[in-house]
């Protein structure tokens, strides 16, 4: 299996560079490396960042390198950097000098203290002490946030060209949802709303799911983020889908360590690698249909 080490660059590609298979797989948020100027310059220390992480989504992952997927894993952490936002989901308040409005995008996200560089934490407050300069702010861009995303999509043409179609499967954990009446869903998958992937692919992903005994929620409240929207581009034949996991499906009772179904949670995401590699291989004519 051919992998690229993280070293400085804030993730790692795992599988081989022909992969077997037309879906790509990406962790963004899996990242547990907290680097000493990180800490330095935060008010909480690292047992308090990791509430950011995905927390082992990446273990869940990583063992379908070895069998042939392509596999994409931040291991620097969140609160250096957010892969899943754009370069634009920039805090203004958090940067001096602060930047131009008409560079931003002020989006809901950033609102809610969750921009490129997240802000605040539930119950702790503001990350970080003082603003952070411009300059080491475009450094973290240029060397983990440009060159994951250039390497992703790089991945996905090859995956392209070398099967037809190629598919990205975004992996992420969630808190446990409550529902007013039925089960909570144990995951939820997005496409945007449509935008990101034909409907042939939700579908198949959620009856995968369904036939496993697991709860399934189609775009509510999670529909994708910048990842989705930068890499889906169903009209050329790249797709992608949002996967949503609950922790507690997962991880522990303390949602802290693997728990007792890690491995049937393990299997699911596997599953759904294989099946909708098999609809990405299904031909044209299964997708024009929908």
């Amino acid at each position: 299996m051919a992998q690229t080490p993280p070293l400085e660059q804030g993730f790692a590609v795992l599988g081989p560079r022909r992969p077997r298979y037309p879906v790509i797989l990406s962790v963004p948020h899996a990242g547990r490396d907290y680097p000493r100027e990180l800490l330095e310059r935060t008010r909480v220390g690292a047992s308090r960042l990791k509430a950011l992480e995905d927390r082992y989504v990446d273990k869940l992952v990583t063992p379908l390198a070895q069998r042939g997927f392509r596999v994409f894993i931040a291991t620097r952490a969140r609160a250096w950097i957010d892969l899943n936002r754009s370069e634009r989901e920039i805090d203004p308040e958090m940067i001096h000098p602060r930047p131009a409005l008409k560079a931003i995008d002020h989006s809901a996200k950033v609102r809610g203290g969750l921009g490129l560089v997240p802000r605040r934490l539930a119950r702790e407050g503001n990350i970080y002490a003082a603003p952070l300069p411009a300059a080491e702010l475009s450094a973290r861009i240029g060397a983990v946030h440009r060159p994951y995303h250039a390497a992703l999509s790089d991945a996905l043409d090859q995956a392209r060209r070398q099967f037809g179609t190629a598919v990205l499967l975004d992996c992420h954990s969630m808190p446990p949802l409550r529902r007013a009446s039925g089960p909570a869903p144990d995951i939820v998958l997005g496409d945007s709303n449509g935008a990101s992937a034909a409907p042939a692919f939700v579908t198949c992903a959620a009856d995968t799911a369904r036939a496993m005994a697991f709860h399934v929620a189609i775009n509510d409240p999670y529909s994708g983020g910048h990842i989705l929207a930068r890499h889906g581009r169903p009209e050329l034949g790249i797709h992608a889908l949002q996967l949503e996991l609950c922790r507690s499906l997962y991880l522990d009772f303390s949602l802290e360590e693997p728990g007792p179904r890690f491995a049937e949670t393990a299997a699911l995401v596997e599953a759904l690698a294989e099946k909708l590699a098999d609809e990405a291989q299904a031909g044209p004519d299964s997708l024009a249909a929908e």
